[in-house]
């Protein structure tokens, strides 16, 4: 199956559709996407260029069975086509992330935290780790959030406690 995403205003995906691979053969009997797209413009009324290919396999410029990569992402309703990057978008998760386009992924300002259970054998208490982007914009030192989780279910001694990511260690907010 081959899947396309329905272009709206603004490049927004409005809906993805599967495609039999049969309706994409050309006079050779290769697959062609634009042969799709005129499938598509044909039984549905939406106009071939705004019928975009995308793969079910790919996420952050990967594929997920060593094939090729596929514009990136795969398109979901409310992604963004970027024509110029060849790259489908999910919405910006915060406003001080950028586009990184070789991993087609939002990048925080702050490199996600290297530490992130006690260290010990086994692991008895991990990080729950989330980003702020209220305290990013008031110190972009900061913007990793963590508290502690058991693994055992039971609340952790410091449950209430909030820690913020310095680059290198958690320190009590």
């Amino acid at each position: 199956m081959a899947h396309f995403a329905k272009l709206g205003s603004n490049s927004k995906v409005i809906q993805v559709l599967t495609l039999n691979n049969s309706d994409m053969h050309n006079a050779d009997g290769v697959e062609d996407e634009t042969v799709g797209q005129q499938y598509l413009e044909t039984h549905n009324n939406w106009p071939a260029q705004m019928w975009i290919q995308t793969s079910y396999n790919t996420s952050q410029n990967t594929h997920k069975d060593g094939g090729t990569a596929l514009r990136g992402n795969y398109a979901g309703i409310g992604y963004t086509f970027d024509e110029d990057n060849n790259i489908f978008w999910a919405k910006q998760p915060h406003a001080s992330w950028t586009k990184n386009t070789s991993t087609a992924s939002w990048d925080s300002p702050i490199t996600f935290p290297s530490v992130s259970d006690d260290g010990a054998d086994p692991v008895v208490w991990d990080w729950t780790i989330s980003w702020n982007e209220t305290a990013y914009q008031a110190d972009n030192s900061k913007g990793w959030k963590g508290t502690k989780h058991n693994l055992d279910g039971t609340d952790h001694a410091d449950a209430a406690k909030t820690y913020d990511w310095n680059g290198s260690a958690w320190v009590e907010a």
